[in-house]
Parts: structure tokens; sequence; C-alpha cells
């Protein structure tokens, strides 16, 4: 491992709505372990050095609070709007915006409002920074909670029951595209594309910033590789 002094630090933000599962895919990210969080996660931050593409890369890894479980907003249509709003300015502040190189934006694939605090949280990240693009990744998460099955002893049948979906990978990459951010779909429990996701976040940064170096900075001060 190169020395410390050689590492290339990134700052990377890990943002969504709450109970998406930031916390276990940042855990499963760092120490190799799922843990399933039952309780709301108070800022945290991790480091990780990351190989990629031969460079040596010092993560920071910002696990960020959410707020407003996707579930109530749901069980409260009446409400939703108030509750989104309230979710998209206690997830998100200006700090998120300074100094950071790289986004994970994550929402669940059992959940259509997280999905749609996505575009919202990238907006104000966007408003933030002053800039038209940012180096971000979004991810959805829990695809192991996308369907159940049964299996019958007797008959060794495998049955599928209801699946639990509410966000097609269809649509996950559609929003991808349109904020121009690479896409990737996730099981922190079963540790299913976990590293790609900090990897392809790193290659987003990279791309923009193709000339290793200072990152340049935006207009109000944000870093923005």
């Amino acid at each position: 491992m190169a020395p410390a002094e050689n590492l290339k630090k990134r700052k990377i933000a890990v943002l969504g709505s709450r109970s998406v599962g930031k916390s276990s895919l940042v855990i499963q990210f760092i120490d190799n372990q799922f843990v399933e969080s039952y309780y709301p996660t108070i800022e945290a931050t991790f480091a990780k050095s990351v190989k990629y593409k031969g460079a040596e890369y010092d993560c920071e890894v910002i696990d960020t609070a959410g707020q407003v479980r996707p579930s109530e907003e749901e069980q409260f249509v009446s409400v939703s709007l108030s509750c989104m709003l309230q979710d998209e300015f206690s997830i998100l502040n200006s700090k998120h915006a300074i100094g950071i190189h790289g986004y994970v934006l994550v929402y669940s694939v059992t959940s259509k409002a997280s999905f749609d605090m996505i575009q919202i949280v990238y907006d104000k990240i966007i408003g933030f920074c002053g800039v038209t693009d940012i180096p971000c990744v979004v991810v959805g998460s829990k695809v192991d909670l996308e369907s159940r099955y049964a299996c019958s002893c007797f008959f060794l049948v495998l049955a599928k029951l209801q699946s639990s979906r509410q966000v097609s990978s269809q649509e996950g990459e559609k929003l991808a595209r349109e904020i121009n951010a690479a896409w990737l779909e996730t099981s922190a429990k079963t540790n299913l594309n976990v590293g790609k996701v900090f990897e392809s976040c790193l290659a987003e940064i990279e791309k923009r910033a193709p000339h290793a170096g200072e990152p340049p900075q935006s207009s109000r001060g944000c870093v923005v590789m």
C-alpha cells in the first residue's frame, strides 16, 4: 500500500431518505459485515483505503442522517409533499456540498417515495454548489427484499409470492441517465455490488478530473471533480 501522504484523498457523501439502508451499505463496504440498523443514524464518517485502476485512494465516506421513513410518507398521502420537503431539508444542508468530491444517492427499490426524493436531493446539491453537473452514483438498495419465496417440502415447488418492489430497474436507469450519473442496484445483506458502488463513484469523480491534481472550484467554493 502506498504511504498515506501519497494517497489521493476523496470525500464521498452518502445521501437518501431515512431507512433506505445507507448505514448498512456503508458498514458493509467499510467492515465487510451486514448490520441491519433499526435506529436513526447520527451522521458518521468512515475511512477506507481503496485501490482503483492501479491508484490508491484515501476515501472518507460520510454516512448522513435521514429523516421521515418512506413508509410514513406513503401512509399519509395527504401530507406527502410536506413530508418530502421535511426530508429534503433534513438530509441535506450546505456542509454536504462543501468539500465533497462525489455523492452516493440511495433509494430503496421497495419505496417509491425514497426514489422520488433522489431528484430533489440532486437538485439541492446542484443549487448549493452552483454547478450543472456533479459526480454521483444513484443506488437502488434492498434488492434482496424485492420478492419472497416459499418452498413446499412435499412437492419441491418454489412459489414466488407477491413482489414488494415499487421502483423498476428501468426507472432507476432512466433517472441516472437524466442526471448524468452512474446507476447500480445493491443489497448490503448479500453484499451485491456494494464495492462497485464506491468504485463507480471514484470513476465518476475521476472522469470529471482527467488531469489529476487539485479539484476545480465551483463559483460558490464547492469541490466538484
